[in-house]
């Protein structure tokens, strides 16, 4: 506990950034028969019986002191799909850091084995040199700061039935995109507080990527 705890408390460092990485579990549901909407006096009535579509998992990826957020879409949670997340972290989001201090839980597929799994030999030790792992303890996941991006996605975008993956990519993104609604009405030195030498814009639009483009919306949603 007290090795996640120290590094939180250090100053941000962009040759070595904290980067927290958590997956979620989505379970894919289609109601049967059709919501009846709320009316005066009457909340929305969902019917009981739903049809299981199936599930996809997210990997969410959070860089707390830059306020940058990342949400990756992949049909299954194997160790190829989470060794292609650290290495696209390596080679694309932190090419010019040193290593990057990646804080995550003890699930199975979280360790360099799933590298050496999926890639070759000198390619796995060659991401494991940039990589340097923080293991919060068993039974105490809630150190990682990702859950609490997972925690914000639950009660906004996953408390309702998600019938496919285009429905949960456009919920997902909604929710990222109010979140960035709310960080451009906070006071400048704030933002400076979480910022790593960004505009003010550049903040506030940077913060959701799926699956590698940015997710964005034109309309008012929230």
């Amino acid at each position: 506990m007290e090795d996640v705890l120290d590094l939180y408390e250090e100053e941000y460092d962009p040759q070595y950034p904290t980067v927290c990485l958590d997956e979620k579990p989505v379970v894919l549901h289609a109601d049967v028969q059709p919501p009846v909407p709320v009316e005066p006096g009457h909340p929305e009535r969902v019917d009981y019986e739903y049809e299981r579509r199936g599930t996809r998992n997210l990997f969410v990826v959070v860089e707390p002191l830059a306020g940058w957020r990342h949400i990756e879409v992949t049909a299954q949670r194997t160790m190829q799909d989470y060794a292609k997340v650290v290495r696209w972290l390596v080679d694309e989001v932190y090419p010019h850091a040193k290593y990057i201090r990646l804080v995550q839980d003890n699930l199975n597929t979280h360790t360099p084995a799933s590298l050496y799994e999926t890639f070759p030999p000198a390619e796995a030790r060659r991401l494991l040199q940039r990589l340097e792992f923080h293991y919060t303890p068993k039974h105490g996941s809630w150190l990682n700061m990702a859950e609490i991006e997972i925690a914000i996605l639950e009660r906004n975008a996953l408390s309702r039935r998600v019938e496919s993956e285009a429905v949960l990519r456009r919920q997902v993104a909604a929710v990222w995109h109010c979140l960035a609604i709310h960080l451009a009405r906070c006071p400048p030195q704030a933002l400076a507080a979480l910022s790593r030498q960004r505009t003010r814009s550049e903040l506030t639009t940077s913060g959701l990527t799926l699956g590698g483009s940015l997710a964005q919306t034109s309309e008012p949603l929230c």
